[in-house]
């Protein structure tokens, strides 16, 4: 299996940013890293998808989010922490995302994938611009942003909270590309940790507006923990795509 560790020295961002690939051809993969997650977390989601990666069914891009240092840092004012969190859509829209086609020869279907927190940036990254990503694989995350930003609620907060913007969008060229897509994944368990809640509000949000989707919420046996996500990756990508 290939593997890269690549460099993006972000404007945006003000800091090198690395992002790691794993494969050689195939669907691209965008893997938002949860943020409490070490590096043998992720390995271990790597390996488990091992045999798709080797066989070109997808390419997988890991990418860090930034909520240490935005939404979790309390050490600076919210506006500062929104700010933060809108540069980092811009780091993911141009430069990962030109990155990506770089590494891919041009302009390639890329479907987003994350768990947990990375499951909110994966979906409400596809959510928020559905014409240049193919779907979102989400696992066990949140959708309301203001479950993490100690009740502050700006413009660019509403903006990037995909269960209050969903329902309030009206704009045909937006809803004509997510009426298009046919991969978006919603899925979480019922044990110890998860909250089924949050998939189904955002599943009937979509199913109010016709936004086709394919939504799973496991038993619980299926806590929130890596195992629950591994097992649900896999599956997505073995029977699903």
């Amino acid at each position: 299996m290939e593997k890269q560790n690549l460099i993006i020295n972000s404007k945006y961002l003000n800091k090198a940013i690395e992002i790691k690939t794993f494969g050689h051809y195939g669907l691209n993969l965008l893997l938002f890293r949860n943020t409490f997650a070490t590096d043998y977390d992720c390995q271990d989601i790597v390996d488990s998808i091992k045999h798709n990666l080797q066989i070109g069914k997808c390419k997988l891009f890991l990418v860090d989010t930034i909520d240490r240092d935005s939404w979790l840092n309390k050490e600076i004012p919210p506006q500062e922490r929104s700010k933060k969190h809108f540069d980092y859509n811009n780091f993911i829209e141009e430069e990962v995302l030109s990155l990506i086609y770089n590494e891919s020869g041009g302009a390639v279907p890329i479907i987003t994938v994350g768990a947990d927190n990375g499951a909110f940036h994966a979906a409400n990254t596809f959510f928020r611009r559905p014409d240049i990503f193919l779907g979102t694989i989400a696992l066990s995350g949140y959708y309301n942003l203001s479950y993490i930003t100690d009740n502050y609620f700006d413009d660019n907060c509403y903006f990037n909270s995909p269960v209050h913007y969903l329902p309030n969008l009206n704009y045909n060229y937006w809803l004509s590309y997510l009426m298009s897509r046919k991969h978006i994944y919603l899925l979480t368990g019922s044990g110890d940790g998860e909250f089924p809640e949050n998939t189904s509000q955002l599943s009937s949000i979509l199913y109010n507006k016709g936004i086709r989707h394919h939504t799973e919420i496991w038993g619980p046996e299926w806590g929130h923990n890596k195992d629950t996500w591994i097992a649900m990756l896999k599956y997505i990508l073995e029977q699903k795509l």
